[in-house]
């Protein structure tokens, strides 16, 4: 695939709502744009940790251990379930936000988008080619991360009761997201 079209799928695959996009959503909502803003790197990092190796050696790890990728399916289930667990639990009002950059991090490493990019769109032919690929990644996730930051930022104005009802939406978005992921594993 030519770098205009992988930067398209990369796009578009980016933009498709997910865990860690409900999560700068919802930062958006309780911190404002620019508080949001200061989750992207971690957004970032948690994707290059998962797509680099990927982009390098997944490919025949995965076909030497054909259990691995639904092991890595119900561990990124298991960890969204926990996420809407916790985020459904937390009061209003808390201490803090309930989007950190550890949850972003974490929950973008285990992210099932991960591993569609590392195996697939960001191949290694070459490393000129992988370097090239990885910068565009890098700068999509940015600018997508931006947009779902100001769209959680937009609702935050709607509303005292809000960021608590995008909190609770965001809950059950996850909780729905990751019985879908347990299923396509199990399956």
């Amino acid at each position: 695939m030519t770098l205009p079209g992988t930067a398209l799928a990369i796009l578009v695959l980016l933009a498709t709502p997910g865990p860690t996009n409900t999560l700068l959503a919802l930062a958006g909502a309780e911190r404002g744009w620019r508080g949001a803003l200061r989750l992207i790197p971690a957004e970032l990092a948690g994707y290059l940790a998962t797509v680099v190796p990927l982009s390098l050696a997944g490919a025949a790890l995965l076909a030497r251990l054909p259990g691995a990728r639904d092991a890595l399916a119900l561990l990124a289930a298991a960890w969204v379930l926990l996420l809407a667990w916790r985020l459904w639990r937390e009061e209003e009002g808390a201490a803090g936000p309930s989007v950190t950059a550890r949850r972003v991090a974490v929950t973008t490493l285990l992210n099932p988008k991960a591993l569609v990019f590392g195996l697939v769109l960001v191949p290694a032919p070459a490393w000129g080619a992988l370097l090239l690929h990885l910068l565009a990644f890098a700068v999509l996730v940015v600018v997508v991360a931006s947009a779902w930051a100001a769209l959680g930022a937009l609702l935050r104005g709607r509303g005292a009761a809000l960021p608590g009802l995008l909190r609770r939406l965001a809950a059950l978005f996850l909780a729905l997201l990751a019985l879908w992921l347990a299923w396509g594993a199990a399956t």
